[in-house]
């Protein structure tokens, strides 16, 4: 319970946590009590998992009426549950909430409170608390106790008329659940019965999820889909799924060009290296082409990119591959760059080249290069590049023209 009430963010009180009060202290609980003896006695006692005498000296510490009051009401009804006197705790906090109002220790009270009632067999109510986090509080402690009986309140919270970060923390209990009501409800809302932004994140969550029955789902609704904001959030749980053989299909198929370049890139990041050469070799558009170069930069895929620097008959393309060569470092096939160079004419192709080696800081590329260089304006633009690159090579070859 600790992890998802932490992943929704919520404000977890110490109840629900398995830390020291010391790590409590370090916190608001330190701060709330300087200044008061009988306060600070109480914290040290919690250290040692001393109850009786933590209730005695909270008990002081309220008593007093100081600022410290409001927090130490609140540890003495943490002591008094820690030591199995529930009722007394739950009065403690009724304290706390007739004399102080509006302080900031009365959600950690509440929230106490949801968490005792829940452990006593009698959830609280979700739809009964104003509190926004609080509700959710009491949603998770539900689906921990009844989730039969959580799963229609949840929907309500996320047909009813709340905030969206509530109704989105809300869909992140419903995900816990992994029940099949809860997995129907995630599929509905993927189609588009609940709002949009609500939409994209069952989407997302979805993909998170990873199951057979999810890629199911969601290969469903984009294909059935036209909203290219809400195919481009399926793309990507697909990415996250590690559903390849969906992407792979998306790539090939899909009509629209944004949408078709959005599924290359996230083929990518699952690793696709074979599917993205098939891609390539099947592909007519050059804006595609260009798409899918850049694709195998992101898989790493120094080996096929080198083919294609030395073969592709598009020149610019030619160049798009020489640069993710140039991009990729030492492993970007720096020989490969020199030999390019040294048989090709296109002054495009040999421009991209000398902006590869020199991304790739190959000072002894270069240095050969122009060494063997005829022409004196290649030369020039060569000797330029390299000024830029650290390296012996370099060094030693410019002391060479100095002399």
């Amino acid at each position: 319970m600790k992890r998802v009430l932490l992943a929704l963010g919520l404000s977890v009180p110490v109840l629900a946590q398995n830390v020291s009060i010391g790590d409590a202290r370090s916190f608001q609980a330190r701060d709330a009590g300087k200044g008061d003896e009988n306060y600070q006695k109480g914290l040290t006692a919690l250290d040692a998992h001393d109850w009786d005498a933590a209730i005695e000296a909270f008990n002081e510490s309220a008593a007093q009426r100081k600022s410290s009051a409001p927090a130490a009401l609140y540890w003495k009804a943490y002591a008094l549950n820690k030591a199995g006197r529930s009722s007394e705790a739950l009065q403690s906090i009724a304290e706390l909430r007739r004399s102080y109002k509006d302080n900031r220790w009365l959600n950690d009270a509440q929230a106490l409170e949801v968490e005792m009632r829940a452990q006593g067999g009698t959830p609280v109510n979700p739809g009964s608390e104003p509190d926004e986090e609080l509700k959710l509080v009491a949603l998770n402690s539900l689906m921990q106790a009844e989730p039969d009986q959580a799963i229609p309140i949840l929907q309500k919270l996320l047909a009813g008329n709340y905030s969206d970060k509530l109704k989105e923390r809300a869909l992140f209990v419903l995900v816990q659940s992994g029940s099949p009501q809860a997995a129907k409800m995630l599929g509905d809302m993927a189609r588009g019965t609940a709002n949009p932004h609500l939409q994209l994140k069952a989407i997302h969550y979805m993909g998170m999820m990873g199951s057979a029955e999810s890629r199911k789902e969601l290969s469903a609704v984009y294909a059935a889909s036209n909203n290219v904001e809400v195919k481009r959030a399926i793309l990507k749980s697909f990415m996250v799924s590690g559903s390849r053989g969906l992407l792979f299909d998306a790539a090939k198929t899909e009509q629209n060009p944004e949408l078709r370049q959005e599924a290359i890139k996230q083929l990518a990041l699952t690793g696709g290296h074979d599917e993205l050469w098939q891609l390539y070799g099947s592909e007519s558009s050059v804006d595609n082409k260009r798409a899918i170069l850049k694709a195998m930069f992101l898989t790493g895929n120094s080996d096929k990119l080198a083919d294609l620097a030395r073969s592709e008959k598009d020149p610019s393309l030619r160049a798009e591959a020489i640069k993710s060569l140039g991009l990729m470092g030492d492993h970007g096939r720096g020989d490969v760059l020199v030999n390019i160079f040294k048989s090709d004419s296109d002054p495009q192709v040999r421009h991209a080249v000398l902006n590869a080696l020199f991304l790739q800081n190959n000072g002894k590329a270069l240095v050969e290069l122009a060494r063997g260089e005829k022409d004196p304006e290649v030369k020039k633009e060569i000797v330029n590049k390299m000024a830029l690159v650290h390296s012996k090579e370099v060094t030693d070859y410019m002391m060479e023209i100095l002399r």
